[in-house]
């Protein structure tokens, strides 16, 4: 018992304790799961949790590369019903966005970064919903270069996406499909920005691979489930949840 104790005591990764490394990975489960059954939501909720467990200055890096790995498995998984065309304008305006944002990326504050990720959180939650647009090159690919420059800022960024594709006049499955692997595309572009202005992934290995492990179950079963959970009831627990975190977040970065 008293080794079991030590072991759990040691901590597995730089930074966190193993309390907090086993909740960012069962919330990593969790997180893709809300995003395969109901094709969106996750990643707001995911940053949410993670702001409150993760420093600030690793938070948009981490967080940006745990969701490359849950929206490539989803993509995977859904790879037949992928809208390539979109998919490959979304991509090229995102190539684009990075490198801007590879010019532009500065070190902000950490209470900056606190409030700006929190107020984001709020605004996505409870601000006006992006309209429907209408889906052609030119706006896909400028989807894809502003949200990724905005996502480098604030980290998730797939409600603003989802004015572009998530809406788009395809089937469920379609959709989600073509959104996974657009923002895919969109996350690992935004670690490779924030890898060549000299952020270590490597002192995070392991958390990004056990959320990374976790989310690909949690895909797997929201699949499953697509399209069964009362979409009514899940916007009431995702709201209330994401918003107490992000107050706790605001709270943080005035209090600290």
């Amino acid at each position: 018992m008293a080794d079991l104790q030590a072991l759990w005591a040691t901590p597995l990764a730089e930074g966190i304790s193993n309390l907090h490394l086993f909740w960012l990975v069962l919330t990593s489960a969790l997180t893709s799961f809300i995003t395969a059954a109901m094709g969106i939501g996750g990643g707001v909720m995911l940053l949410a949790v993670m702001a409150s467990i993760l420093p600030p200055l690793a938070l948009i890096p981490v967080h940006g590369l745990v969701q490359f790995g849950s929206n490539a498995n989803r993509a995977l998984m859904t790879r037949r019903h992928i809208h390539w065309p979109m998919v490959l304008r979304f991509s090229l305006g995102a190539l684009l966005g990075a490198l801007i944002a590879s010019q532009v990326l500065i070190q902000l504050p950490v209470d900056w970064i606190q409030r700006a990720v929190a107020l984001f959180i709020l605004y996505m939650v409870w601000g006006p919903k992006p309209k429907k647009l209408v889906v052609s090159g030119a706006k896909t690919v400028f989807a894809g270069g502003l949200t990724t420059l905005i996502s480098m800022f604030v980290g998730a960024t797939g409600p603003l996406v989802a004015a572009f594709i998530h809406r788009m006049d395809k089937d469920k499955l379609s959709t989600t499909a073509t959104f996974s692997a657009c923002m895919s595309f969109q996350h690992v572009t935004k670690a490779a920005v924030f890898g060549a202005v000299g952020f270590s992934f490597a002192s995070w290995i392991l958390p990004i691979l056990l959320m990374i492990a976790a989310g690909a179950f949690g895909t797997w079963l929201g699949l499953k489930l697509l399209n069964r959970i009362p979409g009514h009831l899940f916007r009431r627990g995702f709201a209330l949840i994401v918003t107490l975190l992000a107050l706790r977040l605001l709270w943080q970065s005035f209090s600290g």
